[in-house]
């Protein structure tokens, strides 16, 4: 039996794959699979999977025929999955050594429904380590009364999906695939839906995954019409919220996190290519006049001036007619 499911999307990572599979090797059991998706690849990626497929024990190789982004990737190995436990890791980042032994070993004993971790960020040289915001550690949580409270950074405001691990019953249940075609911001929805549907969760401190920044392939460098995503993965957010049997309590954090990251982009949008940055504008108003407005309004008094104007400010002009994510 498949004990543990590696689900790794590549897409023209040429230059970091091998440091990946390496990584990936210095995790391998008898009992782990690692599926390695090629999300339809143009560079020298192919050819490195070629060779993991062949070297790399436990390694499945799946290739995409048309790319389809990080979401539909990670949802492509989703359905190849065997194992009792599921975890991902993208294409250009690293494990530590032993580390997936050590985090399947956690949610084994502790035995709940999902375990969160932290991880080493690395911006060239730099290295930085970030946590799970949640005080409590090795215990077995309720993720439901983690979404809160709205004015504080919680476990739903860190959502990678590779740093943690997940029961294979959240997979059957429906709650671990992504929303497809998602390019940014696909873990969003991901993360609200588990700690509102899962039943239990912990925090743990191992650090394993060194998440790569400033990759300029990703599209957290790229200022085109694929990272107005975020409102698509926002709007998610806030309308499965608003369903949710405790709305009222929950849909304040929702709001308030949205208005926070448009008012982030809104904040840098001169990384954007100029029909973008409208399109961010034009957008972002019509975003503003679907939220609940009762709710909005108790998020934008809560805000510093500087964001909360601007987001007024934007919140008041005409959406162009036509404008469409």
């Amino acid at each position: 039996m498949v004990k543990l499911s590696v689900i790794v999307p590549f897409y023209n990572v040429r230059q970091y794959a091998p440091d990946t599979v390496k990584s990936l090797r210095a995790n391998t059991r008898d009992d782990f699979e690692f599926i390695l998706v090629d999300d339809c690849s143009s560079d020298g990626t192919p050819d490195v999977l070629a060779r993991a497929e062949r070297e790399l024990p436990g390694a499945v190789l799946v290739r995409r025929e048309r790319n389809g982004g990080l979401a539909t990737a990670r949802n492509t190995g989703l359905d190849r999955a065997r194992g009792e436990y599921v975890t991902f890791l993208d294409g250009d980042d690293w494990l530590a050594p032993g580390y997936y032994p050590r985090l399947l070993a956690v949610i084994e004993e502790l035995g709940c429904d999902f375990v969160r971790a932290d991880h080493v960020q690395c911006t060239g040289r730099a290295r930085s380590v970030h946590r799970v915001p949640h005080g409590r550690r090795g215990v077995v949580l309720d993720p439901r009364a983690a979404i809160l409270p709205a004015d504080r950074t919680t476990p739903v405001d860190y959502a990678y999906a590779w740093a943690g691990v997940y029961h294979r019953r959240l997979l059957e249940r429906g709650l671990l695939h992504f929303t497809d075609g998602l390019r940014t911001a696909e873990d969003r929805p991901w993360i609200w839906r588990l700690h509102r549907e899962a039943e239990s969760f912990a925090v743990c401190g191992l650090l394993g995954v060194h998440y790569r920044r400033g990759v300029a392939t990703s599209l957290t460098q790229i200022g085109d019409v694929r990272q107005l995503d975020f409102l698509r993965a926002f709007d998610q957010v806030v309308e499965e919220t608003a369903r949710d049997r405790e709305a009222d309590l929950l849909l304040p954090k929702a709001v308030r996190t949205y208005c926070a990251i448009l008012a982030h982009h809104l904040g840098s949008v001169e990384r954007f290519e100029p029909p973008v940055a409208r399109k961010l504008r034009s957008l972002g108003a019509r975003a503003l006049r679907r939220m609940p407005q009762g709710v909005l309004d108790e998020a934008l008094d809560s805000m510093d001036v500087r964001r909360a104007t601007r987001l007024r400010r934007l919140r008041r002009r005409p959406a162009a007619a036509g404008a469409a994510a």
